[in-house]
């Protein structure tokens, strides 16, 4: 497969099922000169996988500004990259989106090779209308975290936020005060994918009786 000089392709990658992987992945992530990955021990495990062997380098949020300008001349001078996460969409909750930015900010063509997303995926599931809806990411783990609920409260429409296995019981916590239904997917795709439903008090209750082991998404519903 051939590409135009200068490309950068934002792959997504499967969040568990690696079912859930394209054929058009695949393609670009075994005929780029580069992939950046955020762990190349996770990414170097789904390109075994897919059977190929594309190089890899990280890229992640410590990534330096002179290694980020490297990279931009790479592009600029012809090479092609893929950007890639540990699992789901770049750019997403991730450091990816700064180079995107610095990509196109230096011409570079970027493309998009869609495909697996928690946030959209849990949206899909949820049963709740949500013509629009506002996606916030992680809560903050301590500075800002009291002002970050309470700014959740004054959005009207549907709040998407993922939550990871040692805080979902203290977000839940917090949520208690909003008094809006939820939906909780845990582990999207994955062996142990459970969706639960009702208050922050009735999926809490939930947890306890089966697991709160695993990566959550969190969708609230409008007023």
């Amino acid at each position: 497969m051939s590409h135009s000089a200068g490309q950068l392709f934002i792959v997504a990658t499967p969040i568990g099922n690696l079912g859930d992987v394209s054929v058009r992945a695949k393609q670009i992530l075994s005929s780029v000169d580069l992939v950046l990955c955020e762990d190349t021990r996770v990414t170097a495990k789904l390109m075994a996988a897919l059977e190929i062997r594309p190089s890899l380098q990280s890229f992640h949020e410590h990534t330096d500004q002179l290694k980020r300008r490297q990279l931009i001349d790479d592009l600029v001078a012809g090479k092609t990259m893929a950007l890639v996460t540990d699992a789901g969409t770049p750019a997403i909750s991730d450091p990816g989106g700064a180079l995107v930015a610095d990509a196109i900010a230096a011409g570079v063509l970027v493309t998009p090779i869609p495909g697996a997303s928690a946030v959209i995926a849990a949206l899909s599931i949820s049963g709740l209308p949500f013509d629009r809806f506002t996606f916030v990411g992680f809560p903050p783990h301590k500075k800002g975290r009291q002002t970050f609920f309470k700014d959740l409260s004054a959005i009207d429409h549907v709040i998407v936020l993922y939550e990871s296995t040692h805080r979902i019981m203290k977000t839940l916590e917090a949520l208690k005060d909003i008094g809006r239904p939820l939906v909780v997917c845990r582990e999207l795709t994955k062996l142990h994918e459970t969706t639960y439903r009702g208050s922050a008090e009735e999926v809490m209750k939930q947890l306890e009786a089966t697991s709160s082991r695993g990566e959550f998404v969190i969708v609230i519903a409008s007023k």
